[in-house]
């Protein structure tokens, strides 16, 4: 973008960013989206509960500042931020939801970034940074080098580079990076992580754009079905194939890896126990920065997916409406029939071009399956009430199913599915068939959960009297 005076004044009355900076109640707005949104990575809050957070920065600053100093309540002045002249807020109704919710938007967020980066920093570091242009072209020389020869020479070099290092380690002279350097790398490495939410929260808005657009092009479309979704595709194309989708795309592989979730997960632990970097009283956030990313990329998945939902709604509406057409046409067959049934013309009747049967071969239709049929054995033996302990009526045994479905949670965080078995393995049944039926309850409230009645599994615990015992059950996938 040019900054000449024509774009800034444009910009200057157009962008929300530079509109939030002018705002009157510009550090009101900007400290309760940072404070809301920003510092505890939130994507999206309910009407009530953002608008209770902020009558409690209201409550605060009246007792401050007086009485008359933010007259409005909490609920106008999200109203306020959310309007299309402001645009600092999204609000919106999640199509399970019938009450409204709030997102921040990536201009607002970047005016809060900019605020940010006007405070001091008591350390200013530019090694890591240096290191990392050298290393990102170094990256793009030998990534376009086409010829063999070449790359290899390179990776030889560094081998031999490595090669000296691991002789003089084992000499004796192994060289450790100062508090300054780590300072310096670990500084670098919370500003990325800030940067990567910041660029998620960008990216969805940019497919939620290409869904709004997508709706008002079905709405007002009159043409071919067809040609529209040509249309519609190719623009979807373009953006999947841009440098950012692809990007993005290479991104969340990466990410989704269980092997590099476990891998960044130790990193990060090992970073944040150094002695140098535990003096920073770094955020703790950053430990668990990478479930904020899947979170992050989870949400613009949805945009994406919310897309093609309202695709195939398009689609079935137009097979509906075809399908009326039809039994119009036929309609009308009918009743011209009907009134030349007494006097039939002479001649040609009708003439269909080119006629012909539809073949269809017994072997291209699916087999029969039976359907499963459980044994119940309804058989009950009635044994003598002699002796018979009313007390065990009360000693009900209550099982904790959120308890549960934590651990289905934390274990499917790590990989796509999970069996029952494995989940017992690592959190082994404690209240016997009691718990066991919790499981099974749970795997069946579950829209994602797989039965597989063609395998069994044995399930084993041990009772209260010591007692070790055992129950088959059909196979239980948990999804992620």
């Amino acid at each position: 973008m040019p900054l000449d005076y024509f774009t800034l004044s444009r910009q200057r009355k157009q962008h929300p960013a530079w509109r939030l900076l002018l705002a009157d109640h510009a550090p009101l707005i900007a400290s309760f989206l940072q404070h809301a949104f920003i510092e505890p990575n939130e994507r999206v809050l309910s009407e009530a509960e953002l608008g209770s957070r902020l009558e409690d920065m209201l409550f605060s600053l009246r007792e401050t500042l007086g009485d008359d100093a933010f007259p409005k309540s909490a609920a106008r002045y999200l109203d306020d931020w959310a309007a299309n002249e402001k645009g600092w807020l999204r609000k919106f109704y999640p199509a399970d939801s019938d009450e409204a919710h709030f997102d921040l938007t990536p201009a607002a967020e970047k005016a809060v970034a900019w605020l940010d980066s006007l405070g001091g920093r008591s350390f200013v570091g530019t090694e890591s940074r240096l290191l990392t242009v050298f290393e990102l072209l170094q990256r793009m020389i030998e990534g376009a080098e086409s010829d063999p020869a070449t790359r290899i020479a390179e990776l030889e070099k560094r081998k031999a580079a490595i090669d000296d290092e691991i002789a003089r380690i084992r000499d004796g002279d192994l060289k450790v990076l100062d508090e300054t350097a780590l300072k310096d790398r670990f500084q670098q490495l919370g500003a990325t992580a800030r940067e990567l939410l910041t660029d998620f929260r960008e990216v969805e808005q940019n497919f939620r754009e290409l869904d709004r657009s997508v709706r008002e092009r079905i709405a007002l479309w009159d043409g071919s079905k067809g040609e529209l979704l040509q249309e519609i595709f190719g623009e979807h194309d373009a953006i999947a194939d841009s440098d950012q989708g692809r990007s993005f795309r290479a991104f969340w592989d990466f990410l989704m890896s269980p092997s590099r979730q476990e891998e960044l997960t130790g990193l990060l632990e090992k970073v944040l126990a150094l002695p140098p970097i535990e003096a920073l009283n770094p955020d703790r956030r950053l430990k668990r920065i990478h479930y904020d990313w899947l979170e992050a990329g989870e949400q613009t998945q949805r945009t994406v997916a919310r897309l093609s939902q309202q695709l195939r709604r398009y689609l079935d509406d137009q097979a509906w409406l075809e399908n009326r057409r039809i039994m119009e046409v036929l309609h009308r067959i009918e009743t011209r029939v009907l009134a030349v049934r007494e006097h039939a013309p002479s001649g040609d009747f009708m003439r269909i071009d080119s006629p012909g049967a539809r073949i269809g071969l017994p072997m291209e239709r699916p087999l029969y399956r039976p359907p499963f049929k459980p044994l119940i054995d309804d058989h009950v033996e009635l044994g003598k009430d002699d002796g018979l302990d009313a007390d065990a009526l009360f000693e009900q045994t209550y099982v904790d199913k959120a308890r549960l479905a934590a651990h289905i949670r934390q274990a499917l965080q790590l990989r796509p599915q999970v069996s029952l078995p494995t989940l017992l393995e690592a959190h082994p049944l404690e209240q016997g068939l009691a718990e066991l039926l919790a499981w099974l309850s749970l795997a069946g409230d579950d829209d994602k959960a797989l039965f597989d009645d063609s395998q069994r599994d044995q399930v084993a615990w041990t009772s209260t009297e010591g007692v070790r015992r055992s129950a088959g059950i059909p196979r239980i996938i948990f999804n992620r």
